[in-house]
């Protein structure tokens, strides 16, 4: 796709390689950027705790992996059948109490060594509308279908975003001070607010990014949410619920990301990873034919090949 206008992008001046190890954390938009990632073979870990869409419950889970908060019967509830916790998704939750508790636990010691490793982390913020509990008084990361009566829904200020950006920042960085940030705002509208109030909504956190001075913080702001709303100005680049960006729209979004945040070393290997990502989807005819059996073996002896240069790679 060629367009005439582009919302203009510097190269990254710490660029990701295949020896990075990522660590990717936020809303849905987070998932579709993880997955380019895992098809091109990168190390990375994707929402260890879930789909997470406000800074400040973003904040709050570093904060406790930072700590290394374990969490214990008071963080959970049982609700329509299942233990669930208000700081993590609800893919997370189980119907076995001691089970949940393990797993999220698990999380806790996963992800504190994630943020001691990582070179890069890629944090994605999807919306500045929140819902306090009030009877803990907490910004949730997810209400799980708990009764609307439960929770105050407010907005959080630029301020208050600038604010819990520079401390996720901090966070991270009293364990990994060569860990390099990148931050970026999901083009998925949350229509459910409001049109104003979508709107309203990304205003706060562009100006709480912003406000932050990533460049002198060793971040940097990826401006995914611009080129949805500038570059990809049709419905053509939405999914049927006109919400979410189509496949066309992320790989559009994938390849101006890639193209000025990753290494150009790497290129040569994606290009590599994608030939034999595209013929391990192949479906043949005949299984059984000499043709494919000979396609199979030199498929497998690029892997190999690929293998020794990068053990981490695996198909």
């Amino acid at each position: 796709m060629n367009f005439t206008t582009k919302v203009p992008i510097s190269r990254y001046k710490n660029p990701i390689e295949y020896h990075s190890k990522i660590l990717a954390l936020g809303s849905c938009f987070a998932e579709n950027i993880g997955d380019k990632f895992q098809y091109f073979k990168f190390q990375i870990t994707t929402n260890p705790f879930g789909i997470i869409f406000n800074p400040v419950a973003i904040e709050n889970l570093v904060s406790r992996v930072f700590n290394n908060h374990k969490f214990t019967e008071n963080d959970i509830f049982f609700h329509n059948n299942l233990w669930h916790c208000y700081e993590v998704h609800s893919e997370l939750s189980h119907p076995d109490k001691e089970t949940f508790l393990t797993n999220l636990n698990l999380k806790i010691q996963q992800s504190h060594n994630l943020i001691i490793q990582s070179t890069h982390s890629i944090i994605t913020y999807g919306t500045s509308w929140v819902y306090r509990n009030k009877e803990s008084g907490k910004i949730v990361a997810n209400c799980h279908k708990v009764p609307q009566n439960q929770f105050e829904k407010e907005i959080l200020s630029p301020q208050v975003i600038e604010q819990s950006i520079k401390n996720t920042i901090d966070l991270i960085q009293k364990v990994n001070p060569n860990c390099h940030f990148i931050f970026t705002i999901s083009p998925v509208r949350h229509i459910k607010d409001g049109f104003v109030q979508n709107q309203r909504s990304k205003a706060h956190l562009i100006s709480g990014l912003h406000n932050s001075k990533l460049e002198t913080r060793n971040s940097n702001y990826f401006p995914s949410y611009e080129i949805m709303m500038d570059e990809l100005r049709d419905y053509r680049f939405y999914t049927d619920d006109l919400l979410h960006p189509s496949q066309m729209a992320i790989d559009y979004i994938w390849e101006r990301f890639s193209e000025n945040y990753i290494s150009t070393t790497c290129f040569p290997i994606m290009q590599e990873i994608e030939t034999i990502q595209k013929g391990l989807a192949h479906r043949p005819f005949n299984p059984d034919s000499a043709s494919h059996q000979e396609f199979s073996k030199n498929l497998i002896k690029k892997m190999n090949t690929l293998a020794s240069k990068f053990p981490q790679i695996q198909f």
